[in-house]
């Protein structure tokens, strides 16, 4: 790596930092955001208000018609007392109502939360709705609405009938599979004549306030979405970060998940839902205890003769792949589901990467029931086996550029004007391929690691076996591990310090100075000064590193520490085990042989001096243009 890829990476470094500067208000702006907000604030309470009396009215009204309506198509359905049923196995526990005939409260057992429960509550009362609305030709039919009668009763089945007059109804039955999957089917029976002919279709409302599970809210946040599978494949979502109201969707749809970082509550129609969906999803503030606001209007298949049932599934359960991968082969609808795309694992590269490497490797080391501060030590370590012969491959390049640096600089001694540059690296690209060295391979270690460093930081946020699993002072694995927290928040840094990312980032500067004091030795003339010019920026990116990290989780800091640590280990004993006195004797060698046996230079270095020649000539015309 040279001087130009050095000021390269400083300068990419300096324009986010310098962007992300640029981007934050100004006092001014910030009052007015803070006014707008406040007015914000006031307005949707006002709303929510309004809502709420809108809704009681509905109630009421609904109360005083069935009490003064006894000719209503629902009238006996429309009245009743709310029981609660539930469905069991040993990983979850279901509650549903029998007003309205969903379900009210779904528990996930086996996972902590962060307040220490024993169990995971994914939604509970009012935090989730979900409706079905049937558009008849003299009224809307609305389950919510309805009291049904359960049946068949089980801890595993459950079927709920809503009895209308002239012998008509509207059933629900549900099944409870042996994990994380409910089954239901939803038909009607005499209704067909209320209905307008043609009539196969119905609408489908669904909120959820997604809860916060995890200490680290703003982590998790990140990583809670509103996702949703085309029928044609490929998943797509809502912004994480900044609220999207009523997004209509462009293709039909299969599934719809309401997200967050380690559990979904997902339904799945086995006829689609209709393209157009409209989805929303609401960013919460931080300490309501809530992570978005979720909500979903769809338009589902339905059948008012009763010959065919709306089937639906439901999954509520950890966003697990190897897991979220069996479900399809649970579903009954025979469908390419791809919900482990719930876990994402990044971009086209690094998805295969981590579908590929990293999800076997850790599937063998967990189940060798070994902590998993270890598993990801040894993830570590076969990803620097696997690497280390590019890697030194890489260094003794640079090491044969260390012991040239007396003859480069013999060589090109008589360029030290400033405008003999580009023939001073002319002559030293020259020197290099008579040595039969390629400078262009002090870059090869960062090319190397970039891909794999970037599929870790898709991978350990979304592995799920890091939740709640300590090591050393780390009490959680999957979030931020503070030496020292506070109440209020500090901008860039948030209100806690995290050990991990402070060990991250100091071995994050450890590493660069054994890179550059590298660099620095194989560096001639003006370079070399130029180097320790450049010094100080180059810590900056340590720095900007910890103020985005500082929140990430700690698994994921740890593997950057160990594996940064292990590079400065393998770069030192490079550095202690290579004689230069022998590799230079090698290269002598090489460049006498060369003598003797001349080649013509090809590939990059034949192309850069190429253009370095070129753009020498044009200089050249340049200046003689400018002296006439």
């Amino acid at each position: 790596m040279d001087k130009n890829n050095i000021i390269g990476f400083v300068l990419i470094a300096l324009v986010l930092i310098g962007f992300t500067w640029y981007q934050q208000p100004s006092a001014e702006e910030q009052r007015a955001a803070f006014v707008q907000d406040s007015i914000a604030q006031v307005t949707k309470a006002k709303a929510e208000k309004q809502a709420k009396l809108a809704e009681a009215a509905r109630q009421k009204a609904i109360k005083q018609a069935i009490a003064e309506d006894t000719t209503s198509l629902f009238y006996n359905a429309l009245r009743g007392q709310a029981e609660s049923i539930v469905l069991k196995n040993e990983k979850i526990e279901l509650t549903l109502n029998t007003k309205g005939a969903t379900v009210e409260k779904a528990v996930i057992k086996g996972f902590d939360d962060y307040k220490g429960n024993k169990e995971i509550t994914l939604f509970d009362g009012e935090d989730q709705k979900l409706s079905y609305t049937l558009s008849a030709k003299e009224t809307n039919i609305s389950t919510s609405d309805l009291y049904f009668v359960p049946s068949a009763v089980t801890d595993s089945t459950v079927t709920f009938t809503a009895e209308a007059a002239q012998g008509k109804s509207l059933t629900i039955e549900y099944r409870l599979g042996a994990d994380y999957m409910l089954h239901m089917k939803m038909y009607a029976e005499g209704m067909q004549g209320l209905f307008a002919p043609g009539t196969q279709t119905m609408d489908v409302n669904w909120k959820d306030k997604c809860r916060q599970q995890e200490k680290g809210f703003m982590f998790e946040n990140r990583y809670a979405t509103l996702t949703y599978h085309n029928t044609d494949g490929g998943t797509d979502y809502l912004s994480e970060t900044s609220a999207e109201e009523d997004e209509p969707t462009e293709e039909k749809t299969d599934w719809i998940a309401f997200k967050n970082q380690f559990f979904s509550a997902v339904m799945i129609a086995k006829d689609n839902f209709d393209k157009g969906a409209l989805l929303t999803s609401v960013p919460q503030e931080k300490g309501s205890g809530y992570l978005k606001q979720y909500e979903a209007k769809l338009k589902a298949f339905f059948d008012p003769s009763g010959n065919k049932p709306s089937e639906f599934e439901f999954y509520y359960g950890p966003n697990d792949f190897r897991l979220l991968k069996r479900v399809e082969k649970e579903s009954a609808f025979g469908k390419e589901l791809e919900m482990q795309r719930l876990v994402y694992l990044g971009w086209p590269l690094f998805r295969i990467i981590n579908r590929w490497f990293t999800i076997y490797v850790f599937d063998f080391l967990t189940g060798l029931n070994i902590n998993m501060g270890i598993v990801l030590i040894l993830i570590t370590l076969l990803l620097k086996f696997i690497t280390f012969p590019m890697v030194k491959k890489s260094y003794m390049s640079s090491a044969k550029m260390r012991v040239l640096k007396p003859k480069l600089e013999a060589a090109t001694a008589q360029y030290n004007k400033p405008e003999d540059q580009m023939q001073k690296q002319q002559a030293m690209m020259a020197e290099y391929s008579k040595y039969g060295v390629s400078p262009l391979s002090g870059c090869l270690p960062m090319l190397i690691q970039m891909p794999i460093w970037i599929a870790m930081f898709n991978f350990v946020p979304n592995a799920i076996q890091l939740r709640g699993q300590s090591f050393l002072w780390i009490s959680d694995l999957s979030t931020y591990d503070p030496i020292i927290e506070w109440n209020s928040n500090i901008w860039l840094i948030g209100d806690h310090l995290s050990l991990t990312c402070i060990l991250f980032c100091v071995s994050n500067i450890l590493y660069s100075w054994m890179t550059m004091r590298q660099q620095r030795d194989q560096m001639v003339g003006q370079q070399a000064e130029q180097m320790k010019m450049m010094q100080w920026m180059m810590y900056l990116m340590p720095l900007m590193f910890f103020f985005m990290f500082n929140d990430y989780s700690a698994g994921l800091n740890f593997y950057y520490f160990i594996s940064l640590f292990f590079s400065a280990a393998i770069m030192w004993v490079l550095r202690k085990t290579t004689d230069d006195e022998k590799l230079l004797k090698i290269l002598e060698a090489k460049y006498e042989e060369n003598k003797k046996n001349p080649k013509k230079m090809t590939g990059m270095i034949a192309r850069m001096q190429a253009l370095q020649e070129m753009q020498r000539q044009q200089l050249e015309k340049q200046r003689q243009q400018n002296r006439r």
